[in-house]
């Protein structure tokens, strides 16, 4: 909805759009708030946002090839305190998937 209001704010203004849609406008300048002020992200945000840069870095470097048990390991050993469902969901939302022994 907020790619949807950002498209249509210069023909129709936010307000009169988030009149018809389910939205707070509030909710819509809180999310542009925090697209420009990074302090503003919530912990979870902030820190899967360094998740992600580590676990492209770990994918890369074993080719494409690691799912989330080793990669899960891999920053254990690298010393993040985390836990395997948290590496799965960004792994998920990131299109990253292991390949399996069929697949090679």
């Amino acid at each position: 909805m907020i790619a949807f209001i950002e498209e249509h704010r210069g023909v129709f203004g936010v307000e009169p759009i988030c009149r018809l849609l389910p939205i707070a406008p509030s909710t819509y300048y809180e999310n542009i708030a925090k697209r420009e002020d990074v302090d503003r992200l919530s912990v979870r945000a902030r820190r899967d946002t360094t998740l992600k840069i580590e676990i492209r870095r770990v994918f890369e470097e074993n080719f494409r090839v690691y799912g989330v048990r080793k990669i899960w390991r891999q920053l254990q050993r690298a010393g993040f305190d985390i836990a395997r469902c948290p590496v799965s969901r960004l792994m998920r939302s990131m299109g990253f998937r292991g390949s399996s022994v069929a697949n090679l």
